[in-house]
């Protein structure tokens, strides 16, 4: 690998965990594990959907509609108030326990997030999590209006770095992420914590780890 100048991280799922939102499903289910696998994977599939389509609406948007689609399909009955408490929940979501510490290993280097959410939903939970002091950067794809893996969207990393994205080390945990910074042109690290197998779109991860706490450096 080349000198790695700066490092760009997707958020959900990568730095924050999105099935922490299980605690606030148990309300209305017992089965909340469910519900977030099901919301997770309608969240996802609007975002590209929304891209291919050219009927861009912001992460907040397609997550609440993904979530009344999810309910809906697991038969799952829920109130305007307990629609808003689970929207809430993704302000707040818990971030993966290594993250600070693998952060506080990387200082010194400028340190990104570029993610589908919102403006408003990254900063609450980049405050929620206390991670502000150890980012420079927080990128949204609200920035060009579409959605990962627009090569659009991977291009505002470097923009905002000031760094060309073959110094940059790009990092997810979501291998269709990967595979998409991949071939814009980023070096790319893939946080595979589940020992899932990579994607089959013609193109690799250059480093592959379980924990963020083993990027290199």
């Amino acid at each position: 690998m080349a000198p790695i100048r700066g490092y760009v991280f997707d958020a959900y799922g990568t730095l924050f965990d999105v099935h922490s939102v299980i605690e606030a499903g148990r309300a209305i289910t017992g089965d909340p594990a469910a519900l977030s696998t099901l919301w997770r994977q309608k969240q996802l599939e609007y975002t590209w959907l929304r891209s291919l389509m050219g009927r861009y609406e912001d992460f907040w948007a397609v997550t609440e509609a993904a979530l009344r689609f999810s309910l809906r399909r697991l038969g799952l009955r829920a109130g305007e108030a307990e629609i808003a408490r689970l929207m809430e929940a993704y302000l707040s979501l818990a971030c993966f326990p290594e993250v600070p510490a693998a952060l506080e290993r990387l200082a010194g280097r400028p340190l990104a997030i570029l993610s589908n959410g919102s403006p408003r939903m990254l900063q609450a939970a980049v405050a929620s999590s206390g991670l502000g002091a150890r980012l420079q950067h927080v990128l949204s794809v609200d920035a060009v209006k579409t959605y990962k893996p627009a090569p659009s969207v991977y291009a505002l990393g470097p923009r905002a770095l000031g760094v060309p994205a073959d110094a940059l080390l790009f990092v997810s945990s979501n291998a269709w992420d990967v595979a998409g910074a991949k071939a814009v042109g980023y070096q790319v690290a893939w946080c595979n914590r589940t020992g899932a197998p990579a994607e089959e779109l013609g193109v690799r991860a250059d480093v592959e780890v379980s924990r963020l706490t083993d990027l290199p450096v």
